[in-house]
């Protein structure tokens, strides 16, 4: 993989590896690879202090991180990053009926409609994972 001098440093690298593991290569590759003048600043921040600082955190382990976000991205109803956040729940060892009470406690404290929304991509994303896409 081509890395851009900015996405050397150490806090870089340790974010990448937890990015890396987290959502898998192939996806994180491409974002990283992909970067370009306007967006390897953004990269460079989530990777950094959200991946890099955060995630890697002794506070609390994988797991609770992506209890955590799938609550968070459906509050906020952010079907892509729900997508992107189930394979790394799933990466993170949640079996797909916790995922599906995360989803159900959020209803009741985020709106039926975005759990609604979340939920539709929870099932795709899911079905997806099982059929090795």
């Amino acid at each position: 993989m081509t890395i851009r001098p900015e996405f050397e440093g150490e806090q870089f690298k340790k974010g990448l590896a937890i990015r890396r593991e987290v959502l898998g290569p192939a996806y994180v590759d491409k974002s990283v690879q992909g970067a370009t003048d306007m967006t390897a600043p953004l990269q460079k921040l989530v990777t950094e202090w959200c991946w890099g600082e955060v995630w890697g955190r002794p506070g609390l382990d994988r797991r609770t991180r992506s209890f955590l976000n799938l609550a968070f991205l459906t509050a906020l109803n952010r079907p892509n990053e729900i997508k992107l956040h189930v394979r790394g729940a799933i990466n993170n060892g949640l079996k797909p009926e916790e995922i599906q009470e995360v989803i159900l406690q959020a209803a009741i404290y985020c709106g039926v409609p975005a759990a609604l929304d979340c939920m539709k991509v929870v099932v795709e994303t899911l079905k997806d994972i099982e059929e090795g896409r």
